[in-house]
């Protein structure tokens, strides 16, 4: 019998490689990150968009707590693992106050070890127009996911990126997608600088599915 992966949905899209800070409040949850720490499992961060489930998220691992409080609230550190699909839901499980299913894990084609020239240049570009300083390592693969978060693109994109297997394709999607953004900041850089002329723990709220 295939094991039912615990699930945490958020609104938000949780990357491989990415550590995300949590503040555990709702018992459903308190319930499940204790498992978690006692029985050294994982669970999963499936997105919630758009009142529903559409099916993809990352499989994370708590890294640490931080703080457990007397009412047994816990800030937790988490580090995601690798992007799963559901196939069945159940919510509760049984004998559970969370919910959790059955899921696959899409086979990672990291095609690329590299990111593309175009698009560092464009990040780069972005980042220049911004003037901010964004840390990356283009050493470590897949480069697509430590940006993700990173090139203003809305949720409901970043979860599109996520479905997607291939590094190559994740990486021409983000070029696309600064193509069309790079036009619209420098133009809202050039306004700014003609009327001068004249970046803790997240407290997620609990969702009802």
């Amino acid at each position: 019998m295939t094991p039912m992966l615990p699930l945490f949905p958020l609104n938000l899209v949780v990357y491989p490689g990415e550590k995300l800070n949590l503040h555990i409040f709702e018992l459903r949850y308190q319930q499940l990150i204790n498992e978690c720490l006692e029985e050294k499992k994982t669970f999963g961060i499936p997105a919630f968009l758009n009142d529903r489930l559409p099916g993809f998220g990352t499989e994370v691992e708590v890294v640490a707590l931080h703080k457990r409080y007397e009412d047994g609230r816990m800030d937790i550190s988490t580090r995601g693992l690798r992007v799963f699909e559901i196939d069945t839901f159940k919510n509760p499980l049984k004998g559970k106050l969370y919910a959790g299913g059955v899921v696959m894990y899409p086979a990672e084609s990291i095609d690329l070890d590299q990111p593309l020239p175009e698009l560092l240049r464009l990040v780069d570009q972005l980042y220049d127009l911004l003037s901010i300083t964004v840390e990356y390592q283009i050493e470590v693969a897949p480069f697509s996911f430590q940006i993700a978060h990173k090139v203003g693109m809305s949720v409901d994109d970043e979860y599109q990126l996520l479905t997607i297997p291939q590094e190559s394709q994740r990486q021409q999607f983000l070029i696309r997608h600064l193509r069309k953004v790079l036009p619209v900041v420098a133009d809202m850089e050039q306004t700014k600088a003609r009327i001068r002329l004249n970046g803790h723990f997240r407290n997620l709220d609990p969702l009802d599915f």
